[in-house]
């Protein structure tokens, strides 16, 4: 895997993983113009079609619980590293810039089979095809596998998602199956930290 350090940003007192041209950094309020703009551009919500709610609806989540419960899920990385079904949401931040261009999160996907812990990503379409969704996904796994409990992680993509399937694979994900999700068709991979 890829080198990576994270770390609260001291200044902030926000947490980070440092990649090679991306940060991943747990959201902020002030990122929500940034992150609503995103989800919705058609290339992300024809995907995530559950991620374009109202800026309101965002707002609630950042608010009540996205930022909450990240505070939970370091607080647990701090007490041993047992993370249970909490989830982390970090925002991908170019370096070059400090702009919010996508999210790379974990959290436990209820319609997979037990371990169903999983990552998820999204990118800006300003930003594809430069290697920032593979370099984030690939921090949280190694931040993940060091830090926490975690020993399987899984991911999904439609099946016609050529550019996700191609980062899971990048990432060194093993298909596992096709598994259908409310009337979708996605591949199922899975990543062993042994």
């Amino acid at each position: 895997m890829m080198e990576n350090k994270h770390s609260p940003d001291i200044a902030k007192n926000v947490f980070t993983i440092q990649c090679e041209d991306i940060v991943l950094r747990e959201y902020r309020l002030e990122d929500l113009d940034d992150f609503y703009e995103l989800t919705q551009q058609p290339e992300i919500y024809r995907y995530l079609p559950g991620w374009n709610v109202s800026k309101e609806r965002r707002l609630d989540w950042m608010v009540n619980y996205e930022i909450k419960e990240n505070k939970q899920f370091l607080k647990a990385v701090s007490e041993g590293g047992h993370v249970d079904e909490l989830r982390l949401r970090l925002g991908i931040i170019l370096k070059e810039t400090g702009k919010f261009i996508g999210w790379c999160c974990t959290g436990m996907k209820k319609e997979l089979p037990p371990p169903n812990r999983e990552i998820m990503y999204a990118v800006s379409k300003d930003h594809r095809n430069k290697g920032y969704t593979t370099q984030a996904a690939l921090g949280l796994i190694q931040y993940l596998f060091e830090n926490t409990d975690v020993e399987i992680l899984n991911v999904i993509a439609l099946h016609n998602n050529i550019p996700s399937n191609a980062v899971i694979q990048k990432c060194g994900f093993i298909y596992k199956d096709r598994i259908e999700i409310q009337s979708e068709y996605y591949n199922h991979y899975t990543l062993s930290k042994y």
